[in-house]
């Protein structure tokens, strides 16, 4: 990597990366994403990869400022531990952005080349160590029409036209505006296009609004069980009853009465609960499935699990070597489930479950074994604040509805519990921090969107066209101006 340039010019990029992460939820500023990246691509030529890190941990130290609430819920035991973990995780992504850059400056156009390299980085991003594709730059359309183009060229795509106009304003400004108005056009259109009547299932979505740091008290847990029951027996004929992330305060346990008790809040209703439950020593984040009679007919285990959160990377490797303070298999964390699955939810149909984490990832989705009729997100943004981790994390669902052209609904405990259409459009909602429930009827699918049946193949083609031009021989190029 280049020589340090100096604290005045990572200073700038810093600065200009925070500028760019205003396009993210739940703001959606996207010209000043635009105007961001294009200062940073413009700055290649001053210090190469120390532009990219620093710019890159602006970007995420905005962008992902949440980070420090689940370390405010018990602040006398975690409280000082929040600075270091916005410092880390925003120096730390930036790894990805600052490999971008350095890649990018020795391509004879850096700036176009950055379009190329970003995109892959941010790719890596979702990937490597089991990912964390949050706050992608192409995110921040994701409110706007141009987030239509997910459908052709899915979450990666989107990031790359993102820092596409970005890059063309500096020298080919006309480009730049054409790509942004063949967008906006084709979002548009397709916004305006025909689509099916809502099916003819009406699904109550359970919003109990419980704190977390009063979530797992014993007396307070049963006042909040007790509330989300009520909701779910409040008047009404709902086909399906879903209630958020482990929103039953007790284990899973089909000897008890727990789950005839739910069935019958349920008058009739098939339920969907958020609950854990046990397996031998090992513990899982769960979904469980309850008939009008009480019984249990389906479950599904979270797959992919928050490292740090749920559970404690290689921690059941160390087991091997006598250290077991770590392994999810001995009880310290959650395990993965097996992976993906559609549940049959009777008269609602055929549901892809994804529990909190999991809409983050279009992988996941993309993962299932058959195509759904509609995806079913179970959450408990309460770890996130009320300022910006739920709004964005609501943003990424609309996503996904997008990109495979299926509706989205949406448990959430403390909210944003939403209906979202196959258009990625939110419908109806439950505004943060109150609780109570929202009948809806269940919003049809859409035939299956490019993306959904091709994947990243699109993006990728799109990648390998640029990759010429940013190779081809040098003309005059803001970033070579500045060396």
């Amino acid at each position: 990597m280049r020589s340090f340039p100096g604290w005045r010019v990572v200073g700038a990029a810093f600065a200009l990366g925070a500028v760019a992460a205003l396009g993210q939820a739940p703001l959606g500023w996207w010209p000043a994403t635009i105007a961001g990246l294009a200062g940073l691509a413009w700055m290649l030529g001053r210090g190469g990869g120390w532009i990219g890190w620093f710019g890159g941990a602006g970007y995420f130290a905005l962008a992902l400022n949440w980070i420090i609430e689940p370390f405010l819920i018990d602040i006398a035991r975690h409280g000082w531990m929040a600075p270091f973990a916005v410092v880390l995780i925003s120096f730390g992504l930036a790894l990805f952005w600052a490999v971008a850059a350095e890649a990018a400056v020795r391509l004879p156009r850096p700036a176009l080349g950055f379009s190329v390299t970003l995109t892959l980085a941010e790719f890596a991003r979702g990937h490597v160590l089991t990912g964390f594709p949050w706050a992608m730059p192409g995110h921040v359309w994701i409110g706007w029409a141009p987030a239509q183009v997910a459908a052709l060229i899915g979450p990666n795509g989107l990031t790359l036209m993102t820092v596409l106009i970005a890059v063309l304003a500096l020298t080919w400004r006309w480009a730049a505006v054409a790509l942004l108005a063949a967008a906006f056009a084709f979002g548009f259109w397709r916004l305006d296009q025909a689509e099916p009547a809502p099916m003819d299932v009406t699904v109550r979505l359970v919003q109990p609004n419980a704190d977390q740091h009063l979530k797992w008290d014993p007396q307070q847990a049963q006042i909040f069980f007790d509330r989300a029951m009520a909701l779910t027996a409040e008047p009404g004929s709902p086909d399906l009853v879903i209630w958020p992330e482990t929103s039953v305060p007790y284990l899973l346990d089909t000897e008890s009465g727990l789950l005839p008790a739910i069935a019958r809040a349920g008058q009739g209703a098939t339920v969907a609960v958020g609950i854990q439950r046990v397996d031998g020593a090992r513990g899982f984040n769960s979904l469980a499935v309850i008939a009008p009679d009480g019984r249990l007919v389906d479950t599904y285990d979270k797959h992919h699990l928050v490292p740090f959160g749920e559970y404690i990377p290689f921690g059941d490797t160390l087991a091997r070597v006598g250290i077991t303070a770590f392994a999810s298999q001995l009880g310290n964390g959650y395990s993965a489930g097996p992976g993906a699955r559609v549940l049959d939810l009777g008269a609602a149909g055929r549901a892809l479950p994804l529990i909190c984490y999991e809409a983050v990832f279009p992988q996941d989705v993309a993962a299932a074994p058959e195509r759904p009729g509609w995806l079913m997100q179970v959450t408990n943004d309460a770890w996130f604040g009320t300022l910006t981790g739920p709004y964005q994390h609501l943003a990424q669902a609309r996503l996904r509805a997008i990109e495979q052209g299926l509706p989205l609904l949406r448990a959430a405990n403390t909210g944003v519990t939403a209906v979202i259409d196959a258009k990625g459009r939110v419908l109806d909602s439950l505004p943060m921090g109150e609780a109570g429930k929202l009948d809806t009827p269940l919003p049809a699918a859409l035939a299956p969107t490019p993306y959904a049946r091709w994947g990243e193949w699109a993006a990728l083609v799109l990648i390998l066209a640029l990759v010429p031009l940013a190779l081809g021989r040098r003309r005059v190029d803001p970033s070579a101006q500045v060396r």
